[in-house]
């Protein structure tokens, strides 16, 4: 299995997130699924649950879960969706925004240290990579949906 790259693309991610997800959940008591949707929200200002799904590739329980544990922490709000009657619009709240303010250095600083050995070509060549395995993955399930 070693030599399987998408077995090793796995295992590599979840150590990426095992680190930083104990620093989250030690620091501001957030698990990895919470700290997703706290940081793509703060991109998108206001999202639905589905969107955030289709972004970070996680389920819709999950997804729910997070939300509504953010929800209940007063750092995220439900509003109609004026697109979709059937859903909502999560957004940060003010309190959302300041640990959101809080976390992402700490994100950006386990990201320097991961990369530190690293040149900057390195890394621009990686993240062209997981473009493009990202790219080949979407072809593939598009395929596998039309049968």
């Amino acid at each position: 299995m070693d030599a399987f790259l998408p077995y090793r693309l796995s295992i590599t991610s979840n150590m990426v997130s095992e680190l930083i997800a104990g620093a989250y959940e030690a620091l501001f008591g957030l698990r990895v699924p919470e700290w997703r949707l706290v940081a793509v929200i703060a991109e998108a200002e206001a999202i639905s649950q589905q969107a955030i799904g289709r972004r970070t590739r996680m389920d819709k329980v999950t997804v729910s879960r997070a939300a509504i544990a953010l929800a209940d922490r007063g750092l995220i709000k439900r509003t109609p969706n004026p697109g979709d009657a059937r859903s909502h619009l999560l957004s940060l709240t003010s309190a959302g925004e300041q640990l959101y303010a809080e976390v992402m250095p700490k994100a950006l600083e386990y990201e320097k240290r991961i990369f530190a050995s690293f040149k900057p070509a390195e890394i621009e060549r990686l993240k062209i990579m997981l473009a493009r395995i990202e790219e080949v993955v979407e072809g593939l399930e598009a395929e596998a949906e039309r049968g």
